[in-house]
This record gives structure tokens, C-alpha cells and sequence, in this order.
């Protein structure tokens, strides 16, 4: 179990820090207007990533 968990944790890494290494003044762009949002907005954009995931998870299973 511990190992599928530091695969997870890898891949999110590696997916995490391709945008910062393509494009990294985009992703300042994107930074700056993520944390110009409001609570309610990032609360919501976590619930669905939440939600996508356990969708995905479900489905690869």
C-alpha cells in the first residue's frame, strides 16, 4: 500500500511541476489570478477536483 502511495504522490509531483517548467510565466499569471479569487470559488474548484478524482479512481478500479 505504502508504495502505490509514493507512485501517487510521484505522479503528482511530476504533473504539478510540468506547467512551472513549460511555461513559467504563465504559470505566475495563473498563480496571481488563483490567489485573487475569492474562498468560495477555491473551495469549489477543490470540491470538484475532490470529486473528479474519486470519479477516476473509482473508474480505474
Amino acid at each position: 500500500m505504502w508504495q502505490d502511495i509514493a507512485n501517487a504522490v510521484a505522479l503528482v509531483l511530476i504533473i504539478e511541476g510540468m506547467m512551472p517548467f513549460i511555461s513559467p510565466t504563465q504559470w505566475r499569471l495563473l498563480l496571481a489570478r488563483v490567489a485573487a479569487a475569492d474562498d468560495r470559488t477555491l473551495r469549489t474548484a477543490g470540491l470538484i477536483a475532490m470529486i473528479a478524482g474519486l470519479c477516476l479512481l473509482q473508474w480505474m478500479r
